[in-house]
Protein backbone atom coordinates (compact mmCIF):
# COMPACT_ATOMS: atom_id res chain seq x y z
CA UNK A 1 0.00 0.00 0.00
CA UNK A 2 1.68 2.84 -1.00
CA UNK A 3 2.05 5.68 1.95
CA UNK A 4 0.27 9.10 2.82
CA UNK A 5 2.61 11.98 1.28
CA UNK A 6 4.16 14.23 4.33
CA UNK A 7 2.13 16.77 5.22
CA UNK A 8 3.96 20.04 3.64
CA UNK A 9 4.19 23.41 5.72
CA UNK A 10 2.87 26.07 3.59
CA UNK A 11 4.36 29.76 3.49
CA UNK A 12 3.80 33.20 1.69
CA UNK A 13 5.62 32.86 -1.62
CA UNK A 14 5.68 35.67 -4.21
CA UNK A 15 6.40 35.34 -8.16
CA UNK A 16 6.51 34.00 -11.14
CA UNK A 17 7.70 30.24 -12.26
CA UNK A 18 8.20 29.50 -15.51
CA UNK A 19 7.81 25.72 -16.21
CA UNK A 20 8.61 23.68 -19.10
CA UNK A 21 4.94 21.53 -18.70
CA UNK A 22 6.33 17.79 -19.48
CA UNK A 23 3.58 15.65 -21.43
CA UNK A 24 1.34 14.53 -20.13
CA UNK A 25 0.44 16.63 -17.50
CA UNK A 26 -2.82 18.59 -17.11
CA UNK A 27 -1.60 22.24 -16.34
CA UNK A 28 -3.46 21.68 -13.10
CA UNK A 29 -1.31 18.59 -12.13
CA UNK A 30 2.02 20.28 -12.71
CA UNK A 31 1.06 23.61 -11.18
CA UNK A 32 -0.04 21.41 -7.95
CA UNK A 33 3.58 19.67 -8.05
CA UNK A 34 5.27 22.71 -8.25
CA UNK A 35 3.08 24.40 -5.34
CA UNK A 36 3.96 21.65 -3.37
CA UNK A 37 7.72 21.78 -4.15
CA UNK A 38 8.19 25.36 -3.23
CA UNK A 39 5.63 25.32 -0.61
CA UNK A 40 3.69 27.84 -1.67
CA UNK A 41 0.09 29.07 -0.08
CA UNK A 42 -1.30 30.49 -3.08
CA UNK A 43 -0.59 29.52 -6.44
CA UNK A 44 -2.74 29.32 -10.29
CA UNK A 45 -1.13 29.91 -14.03
CA UNK A 46 -2.12 31.66 -16.99
CA UNK A 47 -3.35 29.68 -19.62
CA UNK A 48 -4.28 26.17 -20.05
CA UNK A 49 -2.18 23.26 -22.20
CA UNK A 50 -3.03 20.18 -23.26
CA UNK A 51 -1.92 17.25 -21.24
CA UNK A 52 -0.82 16.01 -24.50
CA UNK A 53 0.87 19.83 -25.01
CA UNK A 54 4.41 20.70 -23.72
CA UNK A 55 6.38 23.77 -23.16
CA UNK A 56 5.75 27.37 -21.57
CA UNK A 57 3.26 26.75 -18.50
CA UNK A 58 4.19 30.43 -16.38
CA UNK A 59 2.84 29.56 -12.76
CA UNK A 60 1.66 32.73 -10.74
CA UNK A 61 2.37 32.50 -6.72
CA UNK A 62 1.00 34.33 -3.87
CA UNK A 63 1.06 38.43 -5.17
CA UNK A 64 1.85 37.53 -8.77
CA UNK A 65 -1.80 35.92 -8.59
CA UNK A 66 -3.49 39.25 -8.76
CA UNK A 67 -1.94 39.75 -11.83
CA UNK A 68 -2.11 36.39 -13.91
CA UNK A 69 -5.62 37.40 -15.92
CA UNK A 70 -3.20 40.10 -17.77
CA UNK A 71 -1.17 37.37 -19.16
CA UNK A 72 -3.97 35.28 -20.34
CA UNK A 73 -4.01 38.16 -23.10
CA UNK A 74 -0.74 37.56 -24.43
CA UNK A 75 0.33 36.63 -27.63
CA UNK A 76 1.31 32.65 -27.79
CA UNK A 77 3.77 30.71 -30.53
CA UNK A 78 3.85 27.17 -30.62
CA UNK A 79 5.23 24.37 -32.71
CA UNK A 80 3.20 21.61 -34.02
CA UNK A 81 3.56 18.54 -35.76
CA UNK A 82 0.43 16.98 -38.12
CA UNK A 83 0.35 14.30 -39.36
CA UNK A 84 -1.81 14.48 -42.97
CA UNK A 85 -4.15 12.00 -44.39
CA UNK A 86 -5.77 11.02 -41.68
CA UNK A 87 -8.44 12.67 -39.14
CA UNK A 88 -8.91 12.05 -35.89
CA UNK A 89 -12.35 12.49 -33.67
CA UNK A 90 -10.53 14.81 -31.47
CA UNK A 91 -7.95 16.62 -33.81
CA UNK A 92 -5.11 14.79 -32.29
CA UNK A 93 -3.23 11.62 -31.75
CA UNK A 94 -5.90 10.83 -28.31
CA UNK A 95 -9.11 10.69 -30.85
CA UNK A 96 -10.28 7.57 -32.72
CA UNK A 97 -9.17 7.58 -36.69
CA UNK A 98 -12.49 9.05 -38.31
CA UNK A 99 -11.21 9.38 -41.94
CA UNK A 100 -8.59 8.60 -44.36
CA UNK A 101 -7.33 9.70 -47.69
CA UNK A 102 -4.13 9.51 -49.62
CA UNK A 103 -1.99 12.12 -49.51
CA UNK A 104 -0.73 14.01 -53.07
CA UNK A 105 0.78 17.57 -51.59
CA UNK A 106 3.38 20.10 -53.12
CA UNK A 107 5.32 22.65 -52.07
CA UNK A 108 3.18 25.01 -54.09
CA UNK A 109 0.31 24.03 -51.59
CA UNK A 110 2.25 24.25 -48.68
CA UNK A 111 2.87 28.22 -49.70
CA UNK A 112 -0.92 28.72 -50.61
CA UNK A 113 -1.98 27.51 -47.13
CA UNK A 114 0.80 29.35 -45.38
CA UNK A 115 -0.35 32.70 -46.99
CA UNK A 116 -4.02 31.87 -46.79
CA UNK A 117 -3.96 31.28 -42.77
CA UNK A 118 -1.59 34.04 -41.94
CA UNK A 119 -3.46 36.93 -40.73
CA UNK A 120 -7.21 37.14 -39.24
CA UNK A 121 -9.20 33.93 -39.15
CA UNK A 122 -12.93 33.17 -37.78
CA UNK A 123 -11.98 29.42 -36.02
CA UNK A 124 -14.85 26.88 -34.75
CA UNK A 125 -13.53 26.11 -31.02
CA UNK A 126 -12.88 21.98 -31.14
CA UNK A 127 -15.78 19.99 -28.81
CA UNK A 128 -12.89 18.55 -27.26
CA UNK A 129 -11.25 21.53 -25.45
CA UNK A 130 -11.99 23.07 -21.82
CA UNK A 131 -14.26 25.87 -23.42
CA UNK A 132 -17.64 26.57 -21.41
CA UNK A 133 -20.65 26.49 -22.32
CA UNK A 134 -23.60 26.25 -19.68
CA UNK A 135 -20.96 26.09 -17.07
CA UNK A 136 -19.80 22.59 -18.60
CA UNK A 137 -16.53 22.00 -20.65
CA UNK A 138 -16.93 21.12 -23.86
CA UNK A 139 -14.78 18.07 -23.54
CA UNK A 140 -17.19 16.52 -21.16
CA UNK A 141 -20.12 16.78 -23.63
CA UNK A 142 -17.84 15.26 -26.10
CA UNK A 143 -16.95 12.15 -24.04
CA UNK A 144 -20.85 11.80 -23.59
CA UNK A 145 -20.84 11.92 -27.33
CA UNK A 146 -22.89 15.04 -27.51
CA UNK A 147 -21.91 17.56 -29.99
CA UNK A 148 -23.26 21.25 -28.97
CA UNK A 149 -23.33 24.32 -31.43
CA UNK A 150 -20.00 26.57 -30.99
CA UNK A 151 -20.01 30.04 -32.84
CA UNK A 152 -16.90 31.35 -34.98
CA UNK A 153 -14.37 32.81 -32.74
CA UNK A 154 -11.98 35.32 -34.59
CA UNK A 155 -8.29 34.79 -34.13
CA UNK A 156 -5.20 36.28 -35.72
CA UNK A 157 -2.23 34.18 -37.05
CA UNK A 158 0.39 36.44 -36.76
CA UNK A 159 3.47 34.72 -38.26
CA UNK A 160 3.13 31.14 -39.73
CA UNK A 161 5.80 28.49 -40.89
CA UNK A 162 4.51 25.42 -42.44
CA UNK A 163 6.84 23.33 -44.41
CA UNK A 164 6.82 19.17 -45.54
CA UNK A 165 8.58 16.69 -43.04
CA UNK A 166 8.22 13.42 -43.25
CA UNK A 167 7.45 10.84 -40.33
CA UNK A 168 8.97 6.92 -39.67
CA UNK A 169 7.05 4.41 -41.72
CA UNK A 170 6.81 7.00 -44.79
CA UNK A 171 3.94 9.03 -43.82
CA UNK A 172 3.78 12.49 -44.53
CA UNK A 173 3.64 15.35 -42.05
CA UNK A 174 3.91 19.19 -42.12
CA UNK A 175 5.73 21.09 -39.19
CA UNK A 176 3.78 24.25 -38.14
CA UNK A 177 5.25 27.32 -36.41
CA UNK A 178 2.57 30.06 -35.92
CA UNK A 179 2.48 33.07 -33.59
CA UNK A 180 -1.14 33.64 -32.61
CA UNK A 181 -3.48 35.52 -30.91
CA UNK A 182 -4.95 34.67 -27.18
CA UNK A 183 -8.00 31.74 -27.89
CA UNK A 184 -6.12 30.43 -31.05
CA UNK A 185 -6.80 26.39 -31.34
CA UNK A 186 -3.54 25.18 -33.23
CA UNK A 187 -5.33 21.85 -33.25
CA UNK A 188 -8.31 23.47 -35.04
CA UNK A 189 -5.33 25.31 -37.39
CA UNK A 190 -3.75 21.92 -38.37
CA UNK A 191 -6.83 20.40 -39.15
CA UNK A 192 -8.03 23.50 -40.97
CA UNK A 193 -4.57 23.54 -43.13
CA UNK A 194 -5.08 19.68 -43.63
CA UNK A 195 -7.94 20.00 -44.92
CA UNK A 196 -7.12 22.90 -46.89
CA UNK A 197 -4.44 20.64 -48.55
CA UNK A 198 -7.22 18.37 -49.52
CA UNK A 199 -6.14 15.34 -47.45
CA UNK A 200 -7.28 16.04 -43.96
CA UNK A 201 -4.88 16.20 -40.80
CA UNK A 202 -4.18 15.63 -36.60
CA UNK A 203 -1.74 17.02 -34.64
CA UNK A 204 0.63 14.34 -33.38
CA UNK A 205 3.04 17.05 -31.34
CA UNK A 206 2.68 20.55 -29.99
CA UNK A 207 4.92 22.25 -27.84
CA UNK A 208 3.93 26.10 -26.73
CA UNK A 209 7.79 28.46 -26.92
CA UNK A 210 6.68 31.72 -26.01
CA UNK A 211 3.90 33.67 -24.52
CA UNK A 212 4.14 36.97 -24.16
CA UNK A 213 7.86 37.97 -23.44
CA UNK A 214 8.05 34.34 -21.42
CA UNK A 215 9.95 31.77 -23.55
CA UNK A 216 11.60 28.56 -22.86
CA UNK A 217 14.72 29.44 -22.68
CA UNK A 218 14.10 30.84 -18.92
CA UNK A 219 11.65 27.68 -18.34
CA UNK A 220 12.77 25.06 -15.80
CA UNK A 221 11.00 21.18 -16.11
CA UNK A 222 9.81 19.88 -12.74
CA UNK A 223 12.39 17.22 -12.84
CA UNK A 224 15.22 19.90 -12.43
CA UNK A 225 12.99 21.28 -9.82
CA UNK A 226 12.44 18.46 -7.56
CA UNK A 227 16.12 17.86 -7.62
CA UNK A 228 17.07 21.63 -6.27
CA UNK A 229 17.58 22.89 -2.54
CA UNK A 230 14.35 24.92 -1.28
CA UNK A 231 16.66 28.25 -1.55
CA UNK A 232 17.34 27.09 -5.37
CA UNK A 233 13.77 26.61 -6.23
CA UNK A 234 12.93 30.00 -4.92
CA UNK A 235 15.89 31.62 -6.96
CA UNK A 236 13.71 30.43 -9.63
CA UNK A 237 10.57 32.67 -9.32
CA UNK A 238 10.73 35.90 -11.60
CA UNK A 239 9.37 38.92 -9.46
CA UNK A 240 5.53 39.68 -9.70
CA UNK A 241 6.17 42.66 -11.94
CA UNK A 242 7.63 40.26 -14.31
CA UNK A 243 3.78 39.68 -15.51
CA UNK A 244 3.48 43.50 -16.46
CA UNK A 245 6.05 44.11 -19.14
CA UNK A 246 4.18 46.85 -21.15
CA UNK A 247 3.25 48.71 -18.61
CA UNK A 248 5.11 52.19 -17.45
CA UNK A 249 6.21 52.58 -14.27
CA UNK A 250 4.84 55.76 -11.59
CA UNK A 251 7.29 56.10 -8.69
CA UNK A 252 5.57 57.43 -5.34
CA UNK A 253 6.62 58.42 -2.01
CA UNK A 254 5.94 57.25 1.29
CA UNK A 255 3.10 59.34 2.32
CA UNK A 256 1.18 59.17 -1.44
CA UNK A 257 2.11 55.32 -1.48
CA UNK A 258 0.29 54.82 1.71
CA UNK A 259 -2.68 56.84 0.30
CA UNK A 260 -2.36 54.75 -2.99
CA UNK A 261 -2.09 51.36 -1.42
CA UNK A 262 -5.90 52.30 0.79
CA UNK A 263 -7.09 52.82 -2.72
CA UNK A 264 -6.93 56.63 -3.28
CA UNK A 265 -6.58 58.32 -6.02
CA UNK A 266 -3.47 60.34 -6.40
CA UNK A 267 -2.97 63.32 -8.42
CA UNK A 268 0.42 63.96 -10.35
CA UNK A 269 1.85 65.27 -13.58
CA UNK A 270 1.16 62.37 -15.76
CA UNK A 271 0.08 61.50 -19.15
CA UNK A 272 -3.07 59.80 -19.73
CA UNK A 273 -2.07 55.72 -19.55
CA UNK A 274 -3.67 52.56 -19.35
CA UNK A 275 -1.48 50.39 -18.14
CA UNK A 276 0.67 51.47 -15.04
CA UNK A 277 3.15 49.84 -12.77
CA UNK A 278 3.19 52.01 -9.17
CA UNK A 279 6.35 51.40 -7.07
CA UNK A 280 6.80 52.79 -3.64
CA UNK A 281 10.18 55.19 -3.33
CA UNK A 282 11.48 53.88 -0.03
CA UNK A 283 11.73 50.87 0.53
CA UNK A 284 11.74 50.39 -3.47
CA UNK A 285 8.54 47.98 -4.06
CA UNK A 286 6.03 47.16 -6.28
CA UNK A 287 2.51 48.62 -4.75
CA UNK A 288 0.13 47.35 -7.83
CA UNK A 289 -1.36 47.92 -10.76
CA UNK A 290 -3.27 51.49 -12.14
CA UNK A 291 -4.28 53.19 -14.81
CA UNK A 292 -3.82 57.67 -15.30
CA UNK A 293 -6.85 59.76 -17.07
CA UNK A 294 -6.36 63.56 -16.64
CA UNK A 295 -3.91 63.41 -14.26
CA UNK A 296 -5.30 61.38 -11.88
CA UNK A 297 -3.68 57.70 -11.19
CA UNK A 298 -6.47 55.33 -10.25
CA UNK A 299 -5.79 52.19 -8.38
CA UNK A 300 -6.28 49.05 -10.34
CA UNK A 301 -4.90 45.06 -8.55
CA UNK A 302 -3.12 46.19 -5.24
CA UNK A 303 -0.74 43.78 -3.27
CA UNK A 304 -1.88 44.33 0.48
CA UNK A 305 1.17 45.56 2.92
CA UNK A 306 1.67 42.16 4.46
CA UNK A 307 2.60 40.67 1.07
CA UNK A 308 5.07 43.97 0.03
CA UNK A 309 6.73 43.07 3.21
CA UNK A 310 7.21 39.08 2.41
CA UNK A 311 8.58 39.95 -0.80
CA UNK A 312 11.25 42.23 0.99
CA UNK A 313 12.28 39.79 3.21
CA UNK A 314 12.53 37.57 0.19
CA UNK A 315 15.36 39.00 -1.25
CA UNK A 316 16.38 35.11 -2.60
CA UNK A 317 13.35 34.58 -4.62
CA UNK A 318 14.04 37.76 -6.91
CA UNK A 319 16.41 36.72 -9.90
Amino acid sequence: MRAPRARVARRPVHGVLLLDKPLGLSSNDALQKAKWLLRAEKAGHTGTLDPLATGVLPLCFGAATKFSQLHLDADKTYEAVALLGIKTSTGDAEGEVIAQRPVNVTEAQIAEVTRRFTGRLRQVPPMHSALKKDGKALYEYARAGIEVERAPRDVEIFELNVALAHMVHGNTAINIRARCSKGTYIRTLGEDIGEALGCGAHLTALRRTATGNFDLARCVTLEALEAMTEPERLACLLPVESLLPDHIRVTLDADNAGRFLSGVRRRGHWPDAEQVAVYGEAPHALLGSAHIKAGELIPGRLLSPPEIQQILEYPESKP
